[in-house]
């Protein structure tokens, strides 16, 4: 996660739990004009598109307010969907055994991406196992990580 993320997050998080749902992450991806701003919210019951539009509303206004990002952008609220982003240790705890997609920030054994099934998640370090081959990653090296959708 950026700084900026890490600052959108801390930011918005407070908001979004008074709202009675849970900050998954925001992402943000630079692209001029055409920059986003997704903001990942989840909820035991679901997400429905009130809920979003809700979200949406209460953030609009503390990023008019706060104003963090200079340049133009879209905000979009989402429910994570079948595909799940994983911002936190937490995140990856709760997906153990489900198959798992990271790039990393620094690449290690000269790749950034991995792929595969998700072993173990502890102290700040998961464990992939790629083709057979386990590989122990640091959280904090996980540029951007999210489940694989398997259809059998």
């Amino acid at each position: 996660m950026s700084q900026l993320e890490l600052k959108l997050t801390n930011m918005l998080e407070p908001a979004v739990v008074a709202l009675g749902f849970e900050l998954l992450g925001v992402e943000f991806v630079a692209a001029g004009k055409h920059s986003i701003m997704r903001v990942y919210i989840d909820h035991e019951d679901g997400i429905s598109v009130d809920n979003c539009a809700d979200v949406s509303h209460q953030v609009s206004a503390i990023l008019d307010v706060e104003d963090p990002i200079s340049t133009e952008y879209s905000l979009e609220v989402s429910s994570p969907g079948m595909e799940r982003p994983l911002f936190k240790e937490a995140h990856y705890q709760q997906v153990v055994g489900e198959v798992v997609q990271v790039k990393l920030t620094v690449p290690m054994d000269n790749r950034r991406n991995f792929k595969g099934k998700l072993v173990s998640c502890d102290a700040g370090t998961i464990v992939v196992e790629v083709d057979g081959q386990p590989y122990q990653l640091a959280i904090a090296n996980i540029n951007k990580g999210n489940v694989v959708a398997v259809f059998d």
